[in-house]
């Protein structure tokens, strides 16, 4: 009797799990995006989708590198958190297991001294 692994049969062969923004996730960054667009502070953004990780870059103008980018990392999770705010220089400004948190860096109204 001899064992044969069909796993990889009739195209059910697993490739590299997809990463990307669940819906809650992308709408609290489209919230602070939008926020942000109506301020006058951001003008447009991106998605890049990494092999093992996605990138929401905003940037202050079209032609420019990307000012912030927020990245969801999973295979990070358990170490330092999935979540991170990079800065223009790739700088990390938070990093974290929730994204409310992390996101609560780029909000502008908690810096504001004048108000």
């Amino acid at each position: 009797m001899s064992v044969q692994d069909f796993s990889g049969a009739f195209g059910a062969s697993k490739g590299p799990e997809v990463v990307f923004f669940e819906r809650k996730e992308l709408e609290m960054i489209l919230r602070l995006y939008g926020q942000q667009v109506a301020a006058g502070e951001w003008r447009d953004y991106g998605i890049d989708q990494l092999t093992d990780a996605v990138a929401f870059n905003i940037f202050r103008r079209a032609g420019e590198a990307p000012f912030y980018r927020i990245e969801k990392r999973p295979s990070l999770a358990r170490k330092q958190g999935a979540f991170a705010v990079f800065n223009q220089a790739g700088m990390v400004l938070k990093r974290g297991r929730e994204l409310g948190p992390v996101l609560a860096v780029l909000d502008k109204r908690k810096f504001d001294l004048l108000s």
